[in-house]
């Protein structure tokens, strides 16, 4: 289910002392009842769905192997895992072009491996290994993959939004219907870069120049810090107001739900060539980084109820429904298992890389001055 500007909201700001995050829980839980798990809007293509189930459980598999890796010392740099969040970027990514473009902040596997990225160099980038994507230089942080249309996880809070826009803006100068996915999250907006990059997309859109479709991974945290102590204005997506940008929200933990908004989002950037964006709720089961094992900031019972609504969970409730097997759901847990175990052991036995790595591709090794 999703809001557009001009609809009313189901989801208010609320105080610290409401119970903020359990609010958020709550209107998430009726966003999918009202919109019966996007049954309505979103009928059941089920092959099709099988297929972006199986991506799903890679993730899931992947950032679980990624976490093992790290905490037995096998993964340096840091790690942000994606864990809970596959719902989004698997169906906005199932609208993906050719002609597109991608960017995205550092919680970034997932959408390497959604494009196209190979799963073992995926892991071996992770793992800081010569075969990995980008030659073990980049590790989680830094995935690149311009022949997929991946141009990067970026490290630096909010520093990829304008990157992002102007890329756009590109797009449309040279003539081509491409768009830019450019994800962030709900930390990134309170960001500087955020707001002058939307100025300049609400003001090049008005000409069809802009062609970004914003979407706002809203996971509850940046980092260990809740929305309701980052912003006196709870309602994220609002913010896009001020810079002419159309918006709508929608649930992030149901599947059918974002490929709907996605078609239509997609499309219309694509047609018009203005901003839009999109406001995903949805929460992370992992913990922030791979090293935040204490959790402070949130309890053990608030995750085990956003548990309830994991977004493979309700795709497998969805197929069960429609007369899909356990053996075939088992089936396809079992061949992603494959992947990323195959995925594994191709980082681990991977060679590190040479020394003389350091010094390939800092500077370009021609410059054309014609």
């Amino acid at each position: 289910m999703s809001t557009t500007k001009g609809q009313s909201r189901s989801r208010k700001a609320s105080s610290q002392d409401d119970g903020p995050v359990a609010e958020r829980s709550r209107t998430a839980r009726e966003a999918a009842a009202a919109s019966n798990n996007g049954a309505e809007t979103m009928p059941l293509d089920t092959e099709k769905i099988l297929e972006l189930y199986k991506k799903m459980n890679v993730i899931r598999l992947f950032e679980d192997a990624a976490q093992r890796g790290f905490r037995t010392g096998k993964v340096g740099g840091y790690l942000h895992l994606y864990s809970g969040q596959e719902a989004v970027a698997t169906g906005l990514l199932e609208y993906f072009q050719d002609t597109d473009k991608v960017i995205t902040a550092y919680r970034d596997h997932a959408h390497a491996l959604l494009l196209g990225s190979h799963p073992t160099e995926v892991m071996a980038e992770i793992y800081g290994k010569g075969t990995g994507l980008v030659k073990g230089k980049g590790g989680s942080m830094h995935l690149f993959d311009v022949e997929n249309g991946l141009w990067g996880g970026y490290g630096i809070v909010g520093g990829h939004i304008p990157l992002g826009v102007g890329m756009a803006y590109a797009l449309r100068y040279q003539g081509t219907d491409g768009i830019v996915q450019l994800y962030f999250g709900d930390g990134a907006i309170h960001n500087g870069a955020f707001h002058e990059a939307a100025n300049l997309a609400g003001l090049w859109g008005r000409d069809g120049m802009n062609p970004t479709l914003f979407i706002l991974e809203n996971n509850n945290y940046g980092m260990g810090t809740s929305v309701e102590r980052a912003t006196a204005m709870t309602d994220l997506s609002a913010k896009f107001d001020s810079y002419g940008i159309e918006h709508e929200d929608v649930d992030g933990m149901d599947l059918f739900a974002v490929l709907d908004v996605a078609k239509r989002a997609v499309q219309r950037v694509r047609e018009t060539g203005k901003p839009y964006a999109i406001e995903a709720m949805t929460y992370r089961i992992a913990p922030h980084g791979a090293a935040d094992f204490l959790e402070r900031y949130r309890t053990k019972e608030e995750i085990a109820e956003w548990r309830k609504r994991d977004p493979i969970g309700l795709v497998e409730a969805r197929l069960l429904e429609s007369g899909v097997s356990d053996e075939t759901l088992d089936g396809i847990k079992a061949d992603a298992k494959a992947i990323v175990d195959e995925a594994v052991r191709f980082a681990e036995e991977s060679p590190d890389p040479p020394l003389d790595e350091l010094y390939t591709d800092v500077y370009a090794d021609t410059v054309d001055t014609e």
